[in-house]
C-alpha cells in the first residue's frame, strides 16, 4: 500500500516558482489540509498584485454570500485601475452545486479569463465531483495548488528556522519528537515553538523544556498509554487516561484513537519495518518507528484481543446506558489483563 502523500503538490510548487518570477498566471486554485501554507501562499498573490491604494478597486472577493455568475462576469470584465492586473477571488463557494445552464455558462467563463486578471479560488476542504463536465474545466485552466500536511524531512528544517529566528537552537531529534505531541500542523507547531521560546531561558531547547508547556494530541497521549502498557506499567496507563478525560474528550473519540494504535500494533507485528509501516497506516517516521518498537512488547494474540476489545467498547459506548468514561476505564483495565497474561 502506498504511503498517504504529503508535502506540496506540483501545483503547489508551480504557484511558489511564479510568485518568486512575478509571472502568476489567470487561474489558480488554492486548497488543502495544510492551512499555514495555504493561507501563506494565498496571501502572497494578494501581496503581489494589490497594494494599499487601489485594493477596494482591484480586489474581488465571492463567497457562499454574495456568488452569482453575473456579480463574477462583472468581476472579470472590470478593468484594473492604476494597476496591471485586478484579483478575483472565490472564497469557499460549492460550484459544483451548480445547475447544468449555470455549470455551462461557468465553464465558457473560465475557459476564456482576461489576461489582466488573475482569478483565485481558495478551500479548506476542496471536493470537487469529478464526473461533472467542470472538473474537466478546471483541470485544464487552473493550477491545482494543493498543501497537505508536510513529512518530518519538510517540517525539521521550518521548525529549526522557527527556533533560530528567536535566538534558539534544536535537535533534529528533538524536533521529531515535538511532532509526534503536537502532530504536523504548522499552524499548531508554530503555536507551540511560540510557547516552548517564552519558556525556555536557555539557547539550546531540551526535551524539559517541551514537556513542561506543549500540550500534546490525544494520538500523542494515547501513544504514552500504549507505552505504559508495553512496561506493564498500568497504573501510569490509567494515569493516562484521566489526562484525556481532564482534556474533557469524550469517551468515543478516547477509544476511536485507542483501537486505532491497537490496529496499528497489530499491523507491527506482521510487517518488517518501520517504513512498512509508515506506509500501510499513514504514519510519520518518528510514530511508526516508536509503534514498532512498542509491537515488540506485546504477543500477536494480545494484538488481535486488543482490537477486539475496543470495538465492543465503542459498540456500547454507542449503544448502551452506561457512563461512558466507567466503559473506557473498564476497557483499559481488560488491556491490562491482557498484557499480564502475554
Amino acid at each position: 500500500m502506498a504511503k498517504k502523500a504529503t508535502g506540496t503538490s506540483a501545483g503547489g510548487e508551480q504557484l511558489k516558482n511564479d510568485l518568486k518570477n512575478k509571472t502568476l498566471g489567470r487561474f489558480y486554485i488554492i486548497f488543502g489540509e495544510e492551512d499555514y501554507l495555504r493561507r501563506y501562499y494565498h496571501e502572497q498573490v494578494k501581496k503581489q498584485l494589490l497594494d494599499d491604494l487601489t485594493a477596494d478597486f482591484n480586489y474581488h472577493r465571492l463567497t457562499s454570500e454574495n456568488f452569482s455568475l453575473q456579480l463574477l462576469f462583472d468581476s472579470l470584465e472590470a478593468l484594473p485601475m492604476m494597476a496591471d492586473r485586478s484579483l478575483v477571488e472565490i472564497d469557499e463557494v460549492d460550484l459544483f452545486a451548480l445547475n447544468e445552464e449555470e455549470t455551462q455558462q461557468l465553464s465558457e467563463l473560465l475557459s476564456d479569463l482576461p489576461d489582466y486578471c488573475c482569478l483565485v479560488m481558495v478551500y479548506n476542504d476542496f471536493k470537487p465531483d469529478k464526473r461533472k463536465k467542470l472538473w474537466k474545466t478546471l483541470e485544464k485552466t487552473a493550477v491545482l495548488a494543493e498543501y497537505k500536511y508536510q513529512s518530518e524531512t519538510e517540517l525539521r528544517p521550518w521548525i529549526v528556522r522557527h527556533f533560530k529566528d528567536h535566538g534558539k537552537s534544536i535537535s533534529a531529534d528533538l524536533c521529531n519528537y515535538l511532532i509526534g505531541l503536537t502532530g504536523s500542523s504548522m499552524t499548531r507547531l508554530l503555536m507551540e515553538i511560540e510557547k516552548i521560546c517564552s519558556y525556555s531561558g536557555a539557547e539550546m531547547i531540551v526535551r524539559e523544556d517541551v514537556d513542561a508547556v506543549v500540550e500534546p494530541t490525544l494520538e500523542a497521549i494515547v501513544f504514552e498509554l500504549t507505552d505504559a502498557m508495553a512496561e506493564r506499567r498500568f497504573d501510569l496507563a490509567i494515569e493516562r487516561l484521566h489526562v484525556m478525560f481532564k482534556m474533557q474528550t469524550e469517551p468515543i473519540p478516547i477509544v476511536a484513537a485507542i483501537g486505532g494504535q491497537m490496529r496499528r500494533l497489530r499491523a507491527a507485528k506482521i510487517l518488517k519495518n518501520a517504513d512498512e509501516l509508515a506506509g500501510v497506516c499513514s504514519l510519520q517516521s518518528y510514530a511508526a518507528g516508536k509503534t514498532m518498537t512498542q509491537a515488540r512488547r506485546f504477543s500477536e494474540r494480545f494484538c488481535n484481543r486488543a482490537v477486539l476489545l475496543c470495538c465492543d467498547t465503542d459498540y456500547k459506548l454507542k449503544t448502551s446506558y452506561d457512563e461512558g468514561q466507567r466503559l473506557v476505564e473498564m476497557l483499559i483495565l481488560q488491556l491490562a489483563q491482557e498484557a499480564s497474561n502475554d
